[in-house]
């Protein structure tokens, strides 16, 4: 699905900038001081208030036809939100490197290597169907698009569409020979894979990243960094259980999941994630950061816009969830996967121009796959 919605977007920092959840506010002087400030407590009122809130927009739920379009049409919202935004407002998001460390050339990512060479070596993968999910076809290596940019596929045909044409044996998939392969799904205009290919020049590194619309994959293909030897964009829809990823089992170092799983019918978010965590390799990582629950977005709502729960849809037919700590918990552990990292943070934005005040609350997690993992 796709991601970068606005509201995701956030502040520009510099490479100094402290870690989520670091920056208190002890003096509410200095509110203004800084655009945003980590782990702000709420009142019981505030808190109360918000609850009031969400109980009250969601009482009054979309039709059961109109959900139904929604869903059905969902690709065609999320075309239609990057056609008309295109670069507009995105954001590089260089607060990765802060948060997710693992994502940046460092001593965490070489001792991953390390701690997977052994798992490399006796784990060559087999020859498989397309079914699989694997392979590339050639000819499609050096295919150009209408703007003279390299691809590796025409934009919006998806990977199975390309990989029903034959049988490649699995050496043969986009980035086979890289020693650290990083994912990124709902990668929308590339503003989390831009920086990981600036910032990185590992020669071993290659990025993949999919999106659910093709206008967004279009925009990342057609990018000027856009590198074919480095990076493969693909149009994948994360809920399709018969789509297959172009990338074996158990070879993934990294996968990022950046606001995208809160925009999927929460009824299909277990088996998408359940999919993902077979790409991993043993010791592999899922990294995410995603709405919480009383987010700012949630309270703005207004009555009519809720589908179920916690879910709701955009004046544009684009959607969103908002988790609590412990849905992602079993997301993720009934995959398989361990806790390395749950946390939610209280986020007070600021508008120093305005002087403004927002109130966010986001979850961010980090998920490891067991080294000796029992998951086929």
């Amino acid at each position: 699905m796709a991601a970068s919605y606005p509201e995701d977007v956030l502040p520009d920092s510099s490479a100094k900038r402290q870690q989520f959840g670091n920056r208190f506010l002890s003096d509410p002087a200095r509110v203004f001081h800084h655009n945003a400030w980590d782990n702000v407590e709420w009142s019981e009122e505030q808190a109360a208030a918000a609850e009031r809130k969400v109980l009250e927009n969601s009482a009054q739920r979309v039709p059961r036809e109109k959900q139904v379009d929604y869903e059905i049409n969902a690709h065609k919202y999320w075309n239609d939100f990057y056609k008309i935004h295109e670069n507009g407002f995105f954001k590089d998001r260089h607060w990765l490197f802060t948060e997710f460390p693992e994502l940046a050339p460092s001593q965490n990512q070489n001792h991953l290597k390390d701690l997977l060479s052994e798992n490399r070596k006796n784990k060559i993968p087999e020859c498989r169907s397309s079914e699989d999910g694997l392979g590339l076809i050639e000819q499609h290596k050096h295919s150009s698009n209408s703007l003279g940019h390299k691809t590796l596929m025409p934009p919006g045909e998806t990977i199975t569409q390309k990989l029903s044409q034959l049988d490649i044996c699995a050496h043969e998939f986009p980035g086979s020979s890289a020693t650290y392969r990083i994912l990124e799904v709902g990668c929308g205009v590339g503003n989390t894979v831009f920086p990981i290919l600036q910032t990185n020049n590992d020669p071993g590194l290659f990025v993949y990243c999919c999106d659910f619309s093709s206008t967004a994959v279009e925009l990342v293909q057609t990018h000027s960094e856009y590198d074919p030897s480095r990076c493969f964009a693909f149009v994948h829809d994360l809920c399709d259980e018969d789509e297959s990823y172009p990338i074996p089992r158990d070879s993934l170092d990294i996968i990022i999941l950046i606001f995208v799983l809160s925009s999927i019918v929460p009824d299909k978010m277990q088996k998408a994630i359940d999919r993902l965590s077979k790409l991993l390799r043993p010791g592999g990582l899922m990294l995410l950061r995603d709405y919480g629950r009383y987010d700012m977005a949630q309270l703005r709502f207004k009555k009519g816009q809720c589908l179920s729960e916690n879910f709701y849809v955009r004046g544009d037919g684009t959607r969103v969830y908002f988790f609590t700590q412990e849905e992602l918990d079993t997301l993720f552990t009934t995959a398989g996967l361990e806790k390395i990292q749950n946390l939610v943070d209280h986020r007070l934005q600021v508008n120093r121009g305005k002087q403004l005040t927002m109130y966010r609350v986001w979850i961010q997690c980090k998920y490891r796959k067991p080294l000796l993992s029992s998951t086929n």
